[in-house]
């Protein structure tokens, strides 16, 4: 059976899409590509919210994309200092070339909060040797900058441009048991491809969190990049956060691309207790459905019909 393809973008939800994009063309230099309207029965059938609406701001940045989408009836505005081990907590890693040169870019902006403390991090070896920053947007999305040793890159990484933000490695998504997330994941067709154990002082400035020993567990779909990155922290703390309404700040979608509509039925059928609403027809000759994998993170899967 063919499941999920790749990591096709990132989806936002957001209050004010337009402040928010000039903020990313800002900081990193994204670049935007499409301006979308939905106001279709397909749309509000989707989000499960009567007579929604929504307005999509695509953003590219290197060969990845996240999406901007303010909904209407507008949800919940971002919980403030969601802490890394919440369920709510989803960031997706930036690669820059410079770590110098992109955190100094990031402090000329406004808006912006950061997570992690005294500045970037340089993490040890068994945590993968790179430098990352944590912060928030000014919407309270988390964020991370991340710098690879430059003996160490990726090779998607490796033709990079001089002090510039280069693309998008990863999404990463706070999970309760990483057993159970990996099987869900491994069901729609990503693969494990490496995890580490992280801890020590530097992850806890990165996290700001005192103690912090956090299993990494990377997925990756056959289009490896952006991947999928679990992290599943093991202090004993209150997880049953609750879930962000699909219209609300906190509410990031992965959306996933699947090779055709058989392959997405198929993959509804086989995980029912994940699904949240579809497959649904759209107009634009796209069979889209929504779940929920096991910790409450939104995918959206799509699929040419």
């Amino acid at each position: 059976m063919s499941g999920v393809q790749k990591l096709s973008r990132i989806r936002l939800a957001c209050q004010d899409a337009q402040r928010l994009a000039s903020f990313y063309e800002s900081a990193f230099g994204f670049s935007r590509s499409v301006e979308t309207h939905l106001a279709s029965s397909a749309f509000a059938a989707l989000v499960h919210i009567p007579g929604a609406e929504a307005h999509i701001t695509v953003l590219a940045l290197g060969g990845q994309k996240i999406e901007l989408i303010s909904i209407e009836p507008e949800g919940e505005a971002y919980p403030a200092a969601v802490p890394a081990w919440s369920p709510l907590f989803q960031h997706f890693a930036i690669v820059v070339s410079s770590m110098e040169a992109a955190y100094a870019r990031l402090q000329t902006q406004t808006g912006w909060t950061p997570i992690s403390i005294e500045g970037p991090q340089l993490l040890p070896a068994t945590s993968g040797g790179v430098t990352a920053f944590k912060f928030r947007d000014p919407e309270g999305h988390p964020l991370e900058l991340l710098a690879f040793p430059s003996n160490a890159a990726p090779e998607i990484w490796r033709e990079s441009r001089a002090n510039g933000c280069l693309g998008i490695d990863h999404s990463a998504i706070s999970v309760g048991n990483t057993s159970r997330s990996v099987n869900f994941y491994q069901r729609l067709g990503l693969q494990r491809t490496g995890g580490s154990y992280n801890t020590g002082p530097a992850q806890d400035k990165l996290d700001n969190i005192k103690g912090a020993v956090v299993e990494v567990t990377a997925l990756a779909p056959p289009e490896a990049t952006p991947h999928v990155e679990l992290l599943c922290y093991q202090e004993t703390l209150n997880r049953n956060a609750r879930l962000p309404g699909i219209n609300g700040a906190a509410a990031t979608q992965l959306i996933l691309a699947v090779e055709g509509a058989s392959a997405l039925h198929t993959l509804c059928a086989q995980n029912p207790a994940a699904l949240y609403s579809g497959p649904i027809a759209f107009a634009d000759n796209m069979t889209r459905a929504m779940m929920r994998d096991p910790d409450g993170h939104l995918l959206c899967l799509e699929a040419p019909r």
